[in-house]
């Protein structure tokens, strides 16, 4: 069993940035593809970002590429996501997840989900 815990989320305008964490348990992570994903309201979740356990590899929908940058602390079994210029349409749950590959979490291929973290971006 995986927990995953994010941290991070909060109010901010457009133009800023923000920094979302998820901290992860069990001594796995450094082998563990993992990812984020966002929700807004009335809207289905998407794939946001993802990276292997090495952190070489990554994706990131073409939404966020060039703003937003997915990172890992392996020391720290904690995940990172750097969220710049964001914009109102950026603002959703933010969650973090598991799978077996950068490219199965694109795809939706999750093991464990976080809880979320509320990111709200005012015009």
């Amino acid at each position: 069993q995986v927990q995953l815990v994010e941290s991070g989320g909060g109010l901010v305008q457009a133009g800023d940035s923000l920094r979302l964490s998820c901290g992860a348990s069990g001594r796995t992570f450094r082998r563990t593809a993992m990812g984020w994903f966002r929700q807004a309201p009335g809207k289905e979740r998407e794939f946001v970002a993802s990276i292997d356990g090495s952190g070489g590899s990554t994706y990131y929908a073409d939404s966020v590429k060039g703003r937003f940058t997915i990172s890992r602390d392996n020391a720290k079994n904690t995940l990172y996501l750097q969220m710049d210029s964001l914009k109102p349409e950026d603002t959703a749950v933010y969650s973090c997840a598991t799978g077996p590959s950068p490219a199965g979490v694109r795809d939706f291929n999750i093991n464990y989900w976080g809880q979320g973290t509320q990111v709200t971006v005012s015009s």
